[in-house]
């Protein structure tokens, strides 16, 4: 089980920008994908994006075409890169990090975004 630190959520105003980072520490044997997730208040956790292998992207519908997701395997890292902000973003991000498509999941503490005037 590895532990998963996030940094880079804070207070932006609408149709800014903001870029999360999260780093893997503990001994992880490979990385078949890592990815993001969020949670508003009063809703379950919903997926945003996924980075498989380091190099194939998948992005939920809500955040297509502003948000960017990227890895460095060998940093063990992935960021999410989030542009024109809207209000509807604000969440708790969590980090995921996943060592084969059928392994339990790891999890970061989650980082808050919020988008607000």
């Amino acid at each position: 089980q590895v532990q998963l630190v996030e940094s880079g959520g804070g207070l932006v105003q609408p149709g800014g920008s903001l870029r999360l980072s999260c780093s893997a520490s503990g001994f992880v044997r490979s990385i078949y994908s890592m990815g993001w997730y969020r949670q508003a208040p009063g809703k379950s956790r919903e997926w945003v994006a996924t980075v498989i292998g380091g190099r194939n992207t998948y992005y939920a519908e809500s955040v297509e075409g502003r948000f960017t997701i990227s890895s460095d395997n060998a940093k063990k890292a992935v960021y999410l890169q989030m542009n024109s902000l809207k209000p509807d973003d604000t969440a708790v991000y969590y980090c995921n990090l996943k060592t084969s498509k059928g392994a339990e999941g790891s999890w970061g503490q989650g980082t808050q975004v919020t988008v607000s005037s």
